[in-house]
């Protein structure tokens, strides 16, 4: 049996990028992350023990959001390493950084980046 968990729209300002003043000014980024697993225990036991907790989703992506990179692809790398590592219940991930307004010369919403282990 498998089941999904989404942690969707997490939302922070950070300073990523690869020009001098994103580094300063910084800017919004929005974090998406889903997890496979199985939380049929859980829904049994309505016990957290027994399936992913969210709030430690939301605390690694905040802390590794906040950890200064020039591309979103680390910061992606490093959130999904965490959460395989910190969440022993998750059996597989994904996760979606998405830069906000990114100074690229054109009229663009966002620039994202995916990464599914």
């Amino acid at each position: 049996m498998g089941h999904k968990i989404l942690v969707s729209g997490i939302k922070l300002y950070a300073y990523h990028g690869c020009l001098p003043q994103e580094a300063e000014i910084g800017g919004n980024y929005i974090v998406d992350v889903g997890l496979d697993t199985d939380f049929s225990k859980a829904s049994l036991s309505d016990k957290l023990e027994d399936t992913v907790d969210y709030v430690l989703i939301n605390k690694i992506v905040k802390e590794e959001m906040a950890i200064r990179a020039k591309l979103i692809e680390v910061v992606g790398q490093r959130i999904i390493s965490r959460i395989k590592k910190e969440a022993p219940l998750v059996r597989s991930a994904w996760v979606k950084v998405t830069k906000l307004s990114p100074p690229i010369n054109g009229d663009v919403d966002s620039v994202s980046i995916i990464i599914e282990e």
